[in-house]
């Protein structure tokens, strides 16, 4: 990266920041965040990256919100982001912020030197899959705020609201945070049978492991696809801090292999997709069911 300075200023009236399906009437206590499956670009914003839209679109959650749509006509609440995670990243502690990517302004002292901010997946991603570079210099902090202001806080202040109102409903919750994976990620354990969904409970820490199993059981199909638990993925931000266990508030991180139901290269729905979406929708459906007579 540069020494340039790359400043911009996004024109937040007019973009919708996420869509929400059918968050009037809850019928199960379930709430489904898709974080990761934005596909909308602020101008502004691609008029100073070095990426194309194709290329920003490599570490995104193709469609999973469109798979998880029949679970919520069903009664199930649905929050999707519309912004792309190369944007900036919900699923993140907004905290997580890299140390060298400012022209004006040094970190503050509660920022997360993690990990992830270290290789460039913070709250605001300096890379996307494959390790290419979002941008070819330094941000303007204030603009990263505004980021944060106007869409991370926006998307959580909601995701609250619906959390809230179906505890309040059935007095307890569960959190599904629904993502995809790649299938590359997928065959790393075992080429001759790929993960098709891993099931993320934080280790058994964020969801009754009664509940987990049940979910990973509807998901198989009579061991039509296989599940692993919190292989590759445990959960990530949403899982951990919207769990609580002692509250019953629960939450689960559920990936899907992305090449199920897309061409990773062309981001095309392959023939499967409603089988996918089938099978993913009537598992979190049958889970609803299943956790209203749990808590009798």
């Amino acid at each position: 990266m540069t020494d340039k300075h790359i400043t911009f200023n996004i024109d937040y009236d007019k973009l919708k920041i996420f869509d929400e399906y059918n968050t009037e009437d809850f019928i199960y206590p379930i709430v489904l965040s898709s974080p990761h499956s934005g596909r909308m670009f602020p101008p502004e914003f691609l008029a100073n990256t070095c990426l194309s839209e194709s290329e920003l679109r490599l570490s995104e959650d193709c469609f999973v919100d469109e798979l998880a749509r029949p679970a919520s006509n069903a009664g199930i609440p649905l929050i999707a982001m519309n912004i792309s995670r190369a944007f900036i990243d919900v699923n993140r502690d907004k905290i997580e912020i890299g140390d060298s990517m400012f022209f004006d302004k040094t970190m503050p002292e509660n920022a997360i030197g993690s990990r992830r901010c270290r290789v460039g997946l913070g709250v605001i991603p300096r890379i996307v899959a494959q390790n290419k570079p979002i941008y070819d210099g330094l941000l303007s902090y204030a603009e990263i705020c505004d980021r944060i202001k106007f869409v991370y806080d926006a998307y959580h202040k909601r995701l609250k609201q619906l959390i809230t109102k179906c505890y309040k409903k059935f007095g307890f919750c569960l959190v599904i945070d629904c993502h995809s994976m790649p299938s590359k990620i997928c065959n790393i354990m075992n080429e001759n049978q790929p993960i098709d969904f891993c099931v993320g409970n934080l280790f058994d820490e964020s969801c009754p492991n009664d509940i987990s199993q049940f979910f990973a059981q509807q998901l198989a199909k009579d061991n039509q696809y296989r599940v692993e638990f919190n292989k590759p993925y445990s959960g990530a931000f949403i899982t951990f801090n919207y769990c609580q266990p002692r509250k019953k508030i629960f939450a689960l991180q559920l990936e899907v292999n992305r090449s199920l139901y897309v061409n990773e290269i062309s981001y095309q729905k392959k023939t499967d997709f409603q089988t996918v979406s089938t099978t993913m929708s009537d598992s979190i459906v049958q889970l609803g069911k299943f956790l209203l007579d749990f808590n009798k």
